[in-house]
């Protein structure tokens, strides 16, 4: 079963995505998994290296490692990446400046490891930038809006996500709501599809599952929550206006 958990935002540290970090581990079906952190994003942060490690490691008892692709790019080998990629049970990305780190990625094809990994069944997760990398496309302030400089603007992802319709996906939906909402509405104008705009300390979780009737594997989705009144909410074009609706907590993806 392949796996990806996108989440919208919270310090991990302090214990804001506590609730949906168990539920990651819980995929792997393992008591103490291998956990991979990527923080390319956050330029290999000592920092936030140091906290995963303390809640993924000590705190959940996961077996972690890192893969610093900006501090070590000039020592680590094809073979080393593909290695810790390929043979981790989670493979979790850091948040940060999500351009430098999809750069960073396809200079050292790491994108298609982790598409690889994706197929293999790894669980993929991450959090803001981390979690706009798997889609189609992802509302970021690492880009600036050509419509307008104040507003984010619009990156494309990995697209590793096999659904017709084109899924654009915004993090931090509470902490930044305002900018969000009129960034959000600008990009959809002129993109695809729908955009998913994931609360903080709320994740999607996307996964596939074999229909029983036609016995094809259908992409589903859930919403985790790590408080009250927290989600996603959609957008999407209508007659050329934008609308938007609070998501249903599980369904089709390819419904949403």
């Amino acid at each position: 079963m392949r796996k990806i958990v996108a989440i919208g935002g919270g310090e991990i540290g302090e214990l804001e995505t506590l609730p949906i970090d168990k539920k990651i581990i819980k995929l792997t079906g393992k008591k103490n998994p291998r956990v991979l952190y990527i923080p390319t994003a956050g330029g290999d942060s000592e920092k936030w290296c140091k906290i995963f490690q303390e809640i993924y490691g000590d705190k959940l008892g996961c077996q972690t490692d890192l893969l610093l692709l900006i501090k070590n790019k000039d020592s680590l080998t094809r073979q080393e990446i593909e290695k810790k990629i390929l043979t981790a049970d989670v493979i979790y990305v850091g948040g940060g400046d999500t351009l430098l780190m999809l750069k960073t990625w396809q200079k050292l094809e790491v994108d298609k490891l982790l598409k690889i990994a994706y197929e293999k069944g790894i669980v993929l997760a991450g959090l803001s930038a981390g979690a706009i990398c798997w889609f189609r496309y992802g509302v970021s302030d690492a880009v600036k809006n050509p419509q307008d400089e104040k507003l984010f603007g619009r990156v494309k992802g990995l697209d590793m996500i096999p659904v017709g319709k084109s899924i654009c996906l915004s993090p931090h939906h509470i902490r930044e709501k305002e900018i969000r909402d009129k960034s959000i509405r600008e990009i959809m104008l002129r993109t695809p599809g729908v955009c998913l705009a994931v609360d903080d300390k709320a994740a999607l979780f996307i996964y596939d599952e074999v229909d029983q009737k036609t016995k094809k594997k259908v992409l589903k989705y859930e919403i985790w929550r790590a408080g009250k009144n927290l989600g996603i909410t959609k957008y999407f074009q209508v007659n050329e206006r934008i609308k938007k609706e609070r998501v249903l907590k599980r369904g089709v993806l390819e419904e949403v």
